[in-house]
């Protein structure tokens, strides 16, 4: 419950106590011998024993296993990386041995190996992190490897010393032992006591009924402790006696909260904690020890409080959107108050919080920062401010935002600085206060309804049919919010009848109530008159009724139909051909009527559409006869359809006009040009009839006259001559009655304007093709009019005379024939005419391309019995045949070469692009070669065996002569300076002498090597002397470039690998890197050697002749130990060369120092005193020497760094008297040659000491 930081230690207080608990551990005091001996029934005893196998011997066998399964692992990696196997297994096989490994290593509780569950887990995971790495062979970066590098170098870097062995540089420059001792000075405090030194914040409640008041107590054993409390509500002193027994059982409780090795040591601080049940304001009165004297005591002053709580308060829980949240938080505590809450919307967090919270005119010390510790005046004593008070704060926000709300505490802080949260308690935190209802207020925002009516208003009013119902347009309008409407819904509307039914018991004016149950549920409504929307609610909110909020209902006459008729003459015969008939109706317009014709026994239904309330139909049948008319039903807007009250009849006998109209006929011809049309007409009227029509083309209108007796007739036109558009149209009609009548009916005829035509098209410009022997041709093909095309063709090469006939959908479709010869089109016709045949186009060639072929025109092949023989040729020298080839390129050529073993090499093929081609020549094998040129293809034909005869051609490869070194690779050495004798250099020949010999010699500065040439050598071996002018200091390289023999073969061996090397070398000589002859312990002794490596180097120190090797032309040694370095002799262990040198280099000790006669010492000093520190030093005067002065280290706290001074001495020991407190060590010390500093690196060099000397 104490969530606040600890309060700032001020600077008189006690040194802080490590602060222990149990919960931690307590830190284990070394262990006795008898501690050591197993137990028969310690658990924690190893599982080996130890006197079967000891405590190192199984940390060894351990760490060799361990070893070993890094070998297996490395193992691993390299199959996976030399055979590609699967990295997924191998890792999971590795990281499950070593986790049986690692986890399972604590189990044998061998000493030093029982770490901890989170170690174990730490190097596991480490060792999963390397597993991978190396089964999925991921590469790691070049700075990983570099720290590592540096790691391993810096923990296993060996160097030679002067003495010949390895050292570790990091021990001898790091030399520990060169500074020994320290002072400890220790000023003894005074017995004191406190309460509360960290002013921890305390308070007493439901979760914490006590509390343990600390008293922390330094140098004193305290046998009486008086405490104070002053009672926060009557201002009441009561005095609380600590007993001795009591004081020593605290002290007991206090001492396993510190280390072991501690216990015994009177300086450290105790903290007593003393139980406390009732708040109130608590003083530390007195504390006497064991001198029966009263101890020194700070002045502090401990508030223990109430502990704050708070809870929310709400009227209801459930509101409407755009109300105030109306919330209470009641705050209990000692004010200034301080809580948090969180407001959740539709699980949305929003963290608040009320940073103070007092009551008015508050007085309190806890407001204002506090200089001292004590919080109230002796002389006035009153703690009223520190009760605990209760707070209403009112929270009032606008609930703009729809769904669920939920208000929860989540902390409350009081002026003490105590903290309560409200959460759900764990095991480890009993003291954590649940959530639960008080602190957690819960409610709903609703969302308000809005209603309004649609499609309905004063303007636009509902028209419903008398006696049926209508739904109540009822719509909701939304808020742009995503919660549905709440159901029921309650609507009120007000009735207004218009006009008022004194006879109808429901019109009269009233308010309606009406629920809706759910989205689909409706209200019905019929009477007439005005509704109006009053009210609208959720079973939670009031609503709002929004515009068009009135609707008009009127309910409309039914409809129904009054007509009158008349008779229609025609005016020139004066028969009946018709009737008129005017409509009156009654309803709501649109209106469909709905009747019957019957003539001949047939009835006919029509509809008449009525877009007004008159309409006057015209009824004139086609045809003569008797005509009944039946009226049935009429329908409007409103009602439907509905029987006609009065059913109406109309009947009439009809003898209609002369009239005539094209059938069987659309209102399109097409026709081909040069050829008639004929159209069919049908009559109407008294036979016989005269039909006048016309033919119109263009400007020019041609009439014509049909006289028939039958009521069908056809009209045929002349051939049409011109292709475009005629109009064949109807002019006049006479019947037997002598009354002509004008008519209207017309076709259009499109004629073509011209004949379908056919011919072959061209290819390249060409009326021919070539194409591949036994492979389709495809004729282009030109046509001319309506798809599809019909034509006829025939190959005037046949004999037969065959003739073929093909349907073609493209006007540029084509031919496709198998055979070559001259293919003619006689016939074509399209899809309605037929054609003509382009005689200058009607025949096409089709002809075969030729095979390819093979030809040697080669002059230096000559042909013997249907053989090529090609020339001689040197083994190894380049030579090509040439080929001719005819055909179309790329040419695809096959041949055998068979070689002088009768060896079939196996099969070759290359392709030509030209019809040239070459091919190398297999010299490589001396001896008779045959080659066979089997297959030919190109890029029209493939190869077929039928129609190409091989073509075989042998050529004789010639031996190559060969020269190599009889010790090749051997390395002939000598001395700059030295006389000796030439050493020859044996060389093997094989070939027919003599020969003629080509050598280079290539010195390692140079660029080119220079060229020695050696004619007429006739025997097989011989000797070769190099000249004195091709000697150089270096190394050369001796090679055989050129060979050559007698039949004019010759082999350049310069890259065959057969040479010597001549190596003359100079005489070694040892430089030092540095000038300087002193030298000290640690540094690097660095030398350049030159000549060629590797070197013998001869040196004495100590007294002893040593001898050192190097194979590099850098010789350095680490000096470990003082003593006279001197270089004797160099020798190349190469050419064999040596020199005398006499180079000589002093090597002084390190200085040291000790403190205490290097061992660490304490001395208690009182308050005043003062100490003495001796410093004895080793190596040569003067010395300057640096030491510090840092806090003495308590518990696990560092030491801190207090003051830094430097000295200077002449002789071997310096005494120097300190009076303050603390730790005082030498870091830092010089001689007259050396120096060492456990701070940093110093400079070693005497070059670095000039204060030293000028001092």
């Amino acid at each position: 419950m104490n969530g606040v930081p600890h309060t700032p230690r001020l600077r008189s207080a006690f040194p802080q106590t490590p602060q222990n608990s149990q919960r931690r551990g307590l830190a284990s005091p070394t262990p006795s011998i008898d501690d050591l001996q197993p137990k028969a029934n310690d658990d924690n005893s190893p599982l080996i024993p130890f006197d079967l196998v000891d405590a190192p011997s199984q940390r060894l066998y351990v760490l060799t296993f361990y070893i070993g399964l890094h070998a297996w692992r490395f193992y691993d990696y390299w199959n996976l990386v030399a055979d590609d196997t699967e990295s997924t297994w191998l890792f999971l096989k590795w990281i499950t041995i070593d986790g049986v490994f690692l986890f399972g290593l604590p189990g044998l509780r061998i000493p030093w190996m029982e770490w901890s569950f989170m170690i174990t887990m730490t190097v596991f995971l480490l060792h999963s992190f390397f597993d991978g790495v190396l089964m999925f062979r991921i590469p790691v970066p070049s700075w990983i490897w570099a720290w590592f590098m540096g790691n391993f170098k810096l923990l296993w870097d060996r160097e030679l010393a002067v003495s010949e062995r390895k050292v570790k540089p990091a021990d001898i420059i790091n030399n520990a032992s060169l500074i020994l001792g320290k002072q400890i000075i220790h000023i003894l405090p005074e017995g004191s006591a406190i309460l509360n030194q960290e002013n921890e914040p305390f308070c007493i409640g439901p979760f914490a009924p006590s509390i343990e008041l600390p008293i922390t107590i330094n140098q004193t054993t305290p046998i009486l402790i008086e405490l104070l409390r002053i009672d926060l509500d009557t201002n009441q002193n009561e005095t609380i006696i600590i007993s001795k027994k009591e004081t020593n059982q605290l002290k007991k409780r206090a001492e396993k909260l510190i280390p072991k090795k501690d216990q015994n040591d009177p300086s450290k601080p105790r903290t007593l904690k003393y139980t406390v049940k009732k708040p109130g304001l608590y003083q530390l009165r007195k504390v006497v020890d064991e001198s029966k004297l009263e101890v020194q005591r700070r002045l502090s002053d401990t508030l223990i409080v109430n502990c704050p709580k708070a809870v929310i308060r709400a009227p209801a829980t459930d509101k409407c959107h755009g109300e105030l949240s109306d919330l209470v938080l009641e705050v209990h505590g000692t004010p200034p108050l301080k809580i948090k809450y969180s407001r959740t919307i539709n699980q949305e967090d929003h963290i608040s919080s009320f940073q103070s919270i007092q009551p008015e005119n508050l007085i309190s010390p806890l407001v204002h920062q506090q200089s001292s510790r004590t919080l109230i005046d002796p002389r006035n004593v009153d703690v009223s401010w520190a009760r605990e008070q209760k707070i209403e704060v009112p929270m009032n926000e606008s609930l703009g935002t729809i769904g669920n709300w939920l208000y929860a505490i989540e902390e409350v802080h009081d002026a003490c600085g105590n903290i309560v949260k409200y959460e759900t308690p764990h095991e480890d935190n009993p003291r954590a206060i649940a959530k639960y209802t008080p602190q957690r207020q819960r409610f709903s925002v609703h969302e308000r309804p809005r209603a309004m009516l649609n499609g309905c208003d004063p303007q636009d009013p509902l028209y419903v049919a008398a006696g049926r119902t209508e739904r109540l347009p009822l719509r909701l309008a939304r808020t742009g919010q995503p919660q549905p409407v709440e159901w029921p819904l309650k609507v009120s509307y007000f009735y207004e009848p218009q006009p008022e039914d004194p006879d109808d018991p429901l019109a009269f004016p009233r308010l309606v109530n009406v629920t809706f149950k759910n989205d689909y549920d409706y209200h019905r409504i019929k009477h007439a008159g005005w509704y109006t929307l009053k009210t609208v609610a959720t079973p939670f909110c009031q609503g709002e009724i929004l515009e068009p909020a009135t609707c008009l209902l009127i309910n409309p006459p039914e409809p129904d139909l009054h007509f009158v008729s008349e008779e229609i003459h025609d005016k020139c015969a004066g028969d009946v051909i018709g009737l008129l008939v005017d409509l009156d109706m009654i309803g709501t317009p649109p209106f469909n009527l709905y009747y019957n014709i019957r003539h001949d026994g047939e009835v006919t239904p029509r509809i008449e559409k009525i877009e007004r309330m008159r309409h006057q139909l015209e009824l004139t049948p086609p045809e003569a006869g008797h005509y009944t008319y039946e009226f049935l039903e009429l329908e409007d807007s409103v009602y439907g359809k509905e029987h006609l009250k009065q059913k109406e009849i109309l009947e009439q006998n009809v003898k209609p006009p002369a009239s005539a109209h094209f059938v069987d006929v659309g209102p399109n011809i097409k026709a081909c040009i040069e050829e008639p049309v004929s159209a069919r007409v049908r009559l109407i009227g008294q036979a016989p009839w005269t039909l006048q029509y016309e033919l119109v083309y263009g400007n020019k209108r041609t009439k014509h006259e049909l006289k028939s007796a039958k009521e069908y007739a056809t009209i045929t036109t002349d051939k049409l001559t011109k292709g475009g558009e005629y109009s064949l149209s109807l002019s006049s009609i006479t019947d037997r009655t002598g009354c002509k009548k004008f008519l209207e009916g017309s076709i259009k005829l499109d004629v073509r304007h011209t004949r379908p035509k056919a011919a072959f098209g061209k290819l390249e410009g060409k009326f021919n093709i070539l194409t591949l022997q036994g492979k389709n041709a495809d004729i282009p093909l030109r046509l001319t009019g309506e798809a599809p095309w019909f034509i006829r063709y025939r190959n005037r090469d046949n004999p037969t005379g065959r003739e073929y006939d093909m349907k073609v959908k493209g006007s540029n479709d084509f031919l496709r024939v198998g055979s070559q010869g001259t293919w003619e089109i006689l016939e074509v016709q399209d899809a309605t005419c037929p054609g003509s045949i382009d005689l200058k186009a009607n025949s096409f060639s089709v002809s075969w391309i030729p095979r390819p072929s093979l030809q040697v025109p080669d002059p230096s092949v000559m042909e013997k019995g249907g053989i090529f023989v090609k020339h001689d040729v040197c083994q190894g020298d380049e030579d090509i045949l040439e080929l001719k080839l005819a055909g179309t390129p790329p040419y695809q050529v096959g041949y055998n070469h068979r070689g002088p073993d009768q060896g079939s090499i196996g099969k070759k093929e290359f392709t030509a692009g030209l019809g040239t081609a070459t091919i190398r020549m297999d010299t490589s094998v001396a001896g008779f070669h045959n080659y066979e040129f089997s297959e030919l293809g190109d890029y029209l034909y493939d190869h077929d065996p039928s129609s190409f005869d091989p073509t075989i051609i042998k050529q004789m490869v010639n031996p190559q002569p060969s020269a190599r070194f009889a010790h090749p690779g051997k390395t002939y050495a000598y001395c700059n300076g030295m006389e000796s004798d030439d050493e020859a250099i044996p060389i093997q020949f094989s070939g027919i002498p003599p020969f003629f010999l080509e050598i280079g010699i290539k010195h390692i500065t140079s660029a080119k090597p220079e060229i020695i040439s050696i004619p007429n050598i006739n025997t097989e071996r011989y000797n070769f002397h190099i000249p004195h002018q091709y000697l150089a200091t270096g190394q050369s390289l001796v090679t055989i470039r050129k060979v050559r023999d007698t039949l004019g073969c010759q082999r350049r061996s310069e890259y065959e690998g057969s040479s010597v090397r001549v190596h003359v070398s100079d005489i070694p000589s040892i430089i030092p890197l540095e000038s300087r002859e002193d030298y000290c312990v640690g540094d690097f002794i660095s030398y350049t050697l030159s000549g060629s490596p590797p070197f013998h180097i001869f040196y004495t120190f100590e007294g002893r002749d040593r001898k050192a090797s190097a194979d590099t032309t850098t010789f350095r040694r680490i000096a470990d130990r003082a003593g006279n370095f001197t270089i004797m002799a160099i020798s190349d262990g190469v050419s064999g060369c040596s020199a005398k040198v006499g180079l000589t280099k002093l090597i002084h000790q390190m200085p040291s120092v000790r403190i205490s006669q290097g061992k660490e010492s304490v001395v208690d000093i009182h308050e005043g005193g003062d100490a003495e520190i001796l410093f004895e030093f080793g190596g040569t005067p003067p010395f300057e020497f640096t030491y510090t002065r840092s806090t003495n280290a308590q518990g696990r706290k560092k030491s801190q760094l207090l003051e830094t001074k430097r000295d200077i001495s002449y002789e071997y020991s310096k005494s120097v008297r300190a009076s303050a407190e603390g730790t005082y060590e030498v870091v830092a010390i010089k001689d007259k040659f050396c120096a060492f500093s456990t701070q940093k690196t110093q400079p070693k060099s005497k070059e670095g000491y000039k204060l030293l000397k000028g001092g």
